[in-house]
């Protein structure tokens, strides 16, 4: 009788495939390992050869300042520009703070804007941007204000007042930065936009403009200080209104009382001689 149980334990033998042992090769991963090292040991040589070379640059003066070119300045002497900036020949392009440089620099009244640029290896340009007057505004004391409404200079003796003055703006309100001033200045300088590009009556023939809380603004005629009462917006139009009759009242500017172009399509006239309102 045939013993099943050696049949079947020959059979699983028969069924198992015999497991081949593969020589590990040494050779390879030592290559491997090799090819490792020496990349790692390239890079970290790389890096330390460039910091060696920079660190030789540096302390060779390679890249110390050696010029300082100012550029886009007109009012602004470059003398006081790089006076402001205190860079001096010899500092390290790298240690220079630019930030720092530019608030300083703009710190000068005139200066809206200043920028500073490296130019390796050795040069440094500032570009700023000078601040123009557009009116002069009464705080008490007599300050220029720029197209921005930005008010950023009290006059000396010095300097152009051949400048529309601005009155009747608080001065108080105004440096808390409140609503109501900023508007009325900004309003201002609109009108005086306006008349800039009028050709029967424009900024020559305004000394003044003044802010009445009740009136809104009035304009001052340059000869004879004759009040033109403007109000709040639509300038442009009122304008056109009193070009339309203004050859006419230019000579007589030495009678008017005022001008008031606040009723529309309108141009009422009060005269000196207390005579009722000539609306025309």
């Amino acid at each position: 009788m045939q013993d099943l149980k050696q049949t079947k334990a020959k059979q699983v033998k028969q069924n198992r495939r015999k497991k081949e042992k593969r020589p590990f090769h040494w050779r390879n991963l030592l290559l491997r390992s090799l090819r490792v090292v020496i990349a790692t040991g390239s890079g970290f040589l790389l890096v330390c050869g460039a910091l060696l070379t920079a660190q030789l640059l540096l302390e060779s003066g390679y890249f110390d300042v050696r010029l300082v070119r100012v550029e886009q300045n007109q009012r602004v002497n470059e003398g006081e520009i790089l006076a402001a900036s205190d860079i001096k020949e010899g500092d390290s392009l790298f240690e220079l703070d630019l930030h720092m440089i530019g608030t300083k620099i703009e710190e000068n009244p005139w200066i809206a804007r200043a920028e500073i640029e490296r130019v390796f290896p050795d040069s440094v340009v500032i570009r700023v941007q000078e601040r123009v007057p557009r009116a002069i505004v009464d705080l008490d004391y007599l300050y220029y204000v720029d197209a921005e409404g930005v008010v950023f200079k009290m006059l000396d003796h010095q300097d152009n007042l051949g400048f529309p003055v601005m009155t009747g703006i608080d001065r108080q309100s105004l440096l808390e930065a409140k609503g109501i001033a900023k508007e009325w200045l900004k309003a201002g300088l609109e009108l005086m936009n306006v008349l800039e590009k009028r050709e029967l009556f424009n900024l020559d023939d305004v000394s003044q403009v003044h802010y009445d809380e009740q009136q809104g603004l009035v304009l001052f005629t340059y000869h004879w200080g004759v009040p033109i009462h403007m109000g709040r917006g639509g300038f442009a139009d009122k304008l056109d209104r009193l070009e339309r009759i203004y050859p006419e009242l230019e000579p007589r500017l030495a009678s008017l009382s005022y001008i008031d172009l606040n009723v529309a399509d309108r141009v009422i006239v009060k005269v000196e001689s207390r005579r009722s309102a000539e609306p025309s």
